[in-house]
């Protein structure tokens, strides 16, 4: 190492002199750069809809500001009274019980595939099993109470009772999976860094037992505070991006042209289903009577229920989301199980029908 060259940490290694670049990228490669600039492009672009745009990506931001409040505030409290290590030990022994009732919560949530982010960030953050995080971020967004009422109403009981059996099937199939996948020595460290509370270089000051009255100390009460910043700040700048593309694709890619795409029988058109189902934007509750009045145009009912489960599961918007979360290896499983678990919820659907 040249002797003009400096390397410093917090932990008091020495590092090198920031470039102009290093500089400025915190301020232009970050999420808010594209929250911000992408309307202003569509501004200038396309003026007409700018105001759509931003309206659209504001009010859907705002319906899932309350999840966010509530699971920025309980990770910042579960940190400073010292009480996540108990909440991952509660799993420990229980792996499998916990995939199980994850995938069947995960169906009697309504949450679409972005609300469920903030309590995945939850989840992550107190060291819940990853397999059974991954079994309730699958199964999900698939099914919830109303959405199960209006695609009976738009396409039947049977494809809503399918579509509720296969949003459990595609959570146990992903829990146990990467359960397998565990117990062979992937993703050791599975979840990127949120908070900014800390530098690693010392023990932890809250082993023990948790101090549920956190704000008694000082230490502990400016944990929840740099904890409920980093984590506030964190949540809400991606999935203000997320919001920011499901605009986009709701503004300029009309639903109904692309699923017009996935007509014809056989295995083939569930497959062709499932990729263009997974980066296209449907929403829960419009889906329904779309798929309905395609499938009565010819669309076959396995490409229906492939592409509403691989929309539902990894659209734009909800990958964004994903992506900031955990590491790309986590990342790429998410993608590679929602399409495998539509390609054979459709196909098996296709089948018993």
């Amino acid at each position: 190492m040249s002797e003009n060259v400096e390397t410093t940490s917090c932990c008091g290694s020495a590092a090198a002199k920031p470039t102009v670049w290093r500089q400025l990228k915190p301020y232009v490669a970050t999420p808010w750069s594209f929250v911000v600039g992408i309307p202003a492009i569509v501004g200038v672009l396309d003026p007409d809809q700018f105001t759509d745009v931003v309206l659209f990506a504001i009010k859907a931001f705002g319906s899932t500001l309350p999840y966010i409040l509530f699971a920025v505030v309980l990770i910042a409290w579960l940190k400073a009274s010292g009480a996540e290590a108990y909440v991952g030990r509660a799993f420990k022994g229980r792996e499998v019980q916990a995939i199980v009732l994850a995938a069947l919560f995960g169906g009697l949530a309504p949450f679409c595939s972005c609300e469920v982010i903030p309590f995945i960030a939850g989840l992550l953050a107190v060291g819940a099993p990853l397999s059974a995080i991954m079994a309730f971020w699958l199964s999900s967004p698939l099914i919830d109470p109303p959405t199960l009422l209006i695609t009976a109403a738009s396409l039947g009981w049977p494809f809503a009772i399918g579509k509720a059996v296969f949003a459990v099937a595609l959570g146990l199939f992903g829990g146990f999976i990467v359960r397998a996948m565990l117990t062979a020595g992937l993703f050791s460290n599975p979840v990127k860094p949120v908070s900014v509370s800390g530098c690693g270089c010392g023990p932890n000051p809250f082993n023990g037992t948790p101090v549920w009255a956190f704000w008694k100390e000082e230490k502990r009460s400016t944990v929840f505070r740099s904890e409920l910043i980093a984590n506030l700040l964190f949540l809400a700048k991606w999935l203000a991006l997320a919001y920011v593309l499901e605009a986009l694709l709701v503004t300029y890619v009309p639903a109904d042209l692309i699923a017009r795409v996935v007509g014809g029988e056989g295995l083939l058109p569930i497959i062709i289903a499932a990729l263009v189902g997974m980066p296209a934007y449907l929403n829960s509750y419009v889906a329904p009577p779309l798929l309905a009045g395609l499938v009565d145009q010819g669309m076959s009912n396995g490409a229906a229920m492939s592409f509403i489960i691989a929309g539902a599961v990894s659209s734009i918007p909800a990958m964004a989301a994903v992506w900031s979360l955990v590491k790309p290896s986590v990342f790429a499983t998410y993608l590679g199980l929602g399409f495998v678990g539509a390609v054979l919820s459709g196909a098996i659907y296709q089948l018993v029908i």
